[in-house]
């Protein structure tokens, strides 16, 4: 189905982008094109569901192995490196835009996070098979709102309405916080591990709901019908900490920029099932402060989405992708899926 460059809405990146150890859990998603284009005022609520295993532990562009995060540790004045085990996110993310012309469009996005993170802690060098025995196990099980994002969009810079910029803000309205490193006191609202040698002490702030931090989003979107039956896009988004409330010495956390982009095709020779894919990359730079795990943070990833998503009716979709990682390139050792899953709901009133 063939439609008109002036039909494009864009509701870019749905999916929240909380915190990581890793430089990106495969969170990379855009769903603008899976919810369908509309040009018609008024207002359209997203809601999908996300499910991230990080269970594999890799380095570069490779597996690694934890007599690996140990003998040859990312932090080079390190004695040792912390081998984690597995950190499994489920993310449900409520979006809600309203359009009131064909010019602008404005979104709420309200993540819903349940993580579980287990680890063997840091441990010192030289590696020995005791130090991943399951009593050396840790685990937290977390669950809260995440960080809120507010989103405007313009699309009037054409008369055709198929290239506009976005701007925007993420609030620091998720759990946050750590322990001080020089005193061991803690600072905002942790999680903190409730098993395992670790039980008591704060979870890593970044895998915190929330990061403490006020970023800036800026972005930009294209849409083209390039023939008949197919509909093609891309979009890039820019997102940078303004602010962060972890400020004091010994207690700081200011999270890594990130660039993420998209490009994707669709198919649309039946307007009912529409098959597409998306190619999604996300650059993350690394984290800062002493509650950082800076050397474990950045990196350069790529995922191959292949999607589907049904029209119920003219205003109501399904739709399904699955996230394939063709590319990382991960500074230190972190923790990467092997594949994502997202489903998702979008309805226009």
């Amino acid at each position: 189905m063939l439609l008109p460059a002036r039909c494009f809405i864009t509701v870019i990146a749905l999916l929240p982008v909380p915190a990581f150890a890793c430089a990106s859990c495969g969170c990379t998603l855009s769903t603008d094109a899976a919810a369908g284009y509309s040009s018609q005022p008024g207002w359209r609520v997203n809601l999908d569901y996300s499910f991230i295993d990080q269970s594999q532990l890799r380095h570069g562009g490779s597996s690694a192995t934890p007599d690996q995060v140990v003998n040859q540790p990312a932090d080079p004045a390190a004695g040792g490196g912390e081998i984690e085990r597995d950190t499994l996110n489920r993310y449900l993310s409520l979006a809600v835009a309203y359009r009131p012309n064909a010019d602008w469009a404005f979104t709420a996005i309200v993540p819903w996070i349940a993580r579980n993170h287990t680890t063997f802690g840091t441990q010192d060098a030289p590696f020995t098979t005791a130090q991943i025995a399951p009593d050396q196990i840790s685990g937290v099980a977390l669950s809260g709102i995440g960080d809120i994002k507010l989103l405007a969009s313009w699309q009037g810079l054409l008369p055709t309405h198929n290239l506009g910029l976005q701007f925007g803000l993420k609030l620091p309205t998720g759990q946050y916080g750590g322990q001080d490193v020089n005193t061991g006191a803690f600072v905002g609202h942790p999680a903190r591990f409730q098993t395992g040698p670790q039980t008591g002490s704060a979870l890593d702030t970044s895998l915190q709901a929330g990061n403490g931090s006020t970023d800036a989003i800026v972005g930009a979107y294209w849409y083209q019908a390039v023939s008949q039956d197919f509909d093609a896009y891309a979009n890039v988004q820019y997102q940078a900490a303004i602010m962060h409330a972890l400020d004091r010495p010994g207690a700081d956390f200011r999270p890594g920029n990130q660039l993420g982009l998209t490009a994707g095709l669709r198919y649309e020779a039946n307007p009912t099932w529409v098959p597409q894919v998306q190619v999604n990359l996300l650059r993350k730079s690394r984290d800062q402060g002493a509650l950082a795990d800076a050397f474990d943070s950045a990196g350069t990833v790529a995922y191959l989405s292949p999607g589907l998503t049904v029209s119920l009716k003219d205003t109501l979709q399904l739709y399904g992708f699955v996230q394939v990682p063709v590319f990382s390139r991960l500074q230190g050792y972190q923790l990467f899926p092997h594949w994502t899953a997202t489903v998702g709901v979008s309805a226009g009133f």
